[in-house]
């Protein structure tokens, strides 16, 4: 049997409110759960103490006996000192997809187009002014 540490949904419609609990992987989200090991209210602000309560002790009784932590319950943990800090490394997230990768070379190439533009009449102004001097 899988275990997952992860946050299940309560609360009503745009309240959020969630419960950290380890349940088997196969259930769902807000269904059947075999301990409840702490909460977590989004809506609270990020430097209150009452936006993540958890029972530490009993998640690493958990993680000891082999259940996996979600990524989000992991950050979790990792700001509470009781994981150690891993390093995240994403490098395609950045980058950007294929039709604005599209849409900077068409902006560049009517930009460009612009550019070419503007200094051609500026080059023939100057032979058109010493015609008109003389």
């Amino acid at each position: 049997m899988a275990m997952k540490i992860r946050l299940a949904r309560g609360g009503s419609k745009k309240r959020p409110f969630y419960r950290i609990v380890a349940a088997d992987s196969r259930m769902p989200r807000d269904g059947r759960f075999i301990e409840k090991l702490g909460t977590y209210n989004p809506l609270l602000p990020k430097d209150s103490e009452d936006r993540v309560q958890m029972d530490v002790e009993k998640v690493k009784e958990w993680i000891a006996k082999g259940a996996q932590p979600t990524d989000r319950v992991k950050r979790m943990l990792e700001a509470a000192g009781a994981l150690p800090k891993t390093e995240r490394n994403n490098p395609k997230k950045g980058t950007p997809g294929k039709k604005a990768a599209a849409r900077v070379e068409e902006k560049a190439a009517k930009a460009a187009a612009a550019a070419e533009a503007a200094a051609a009449p500026a080059e023939e102004a100057p032979a058109e002014e010493t015609a008109a001097q003389e």
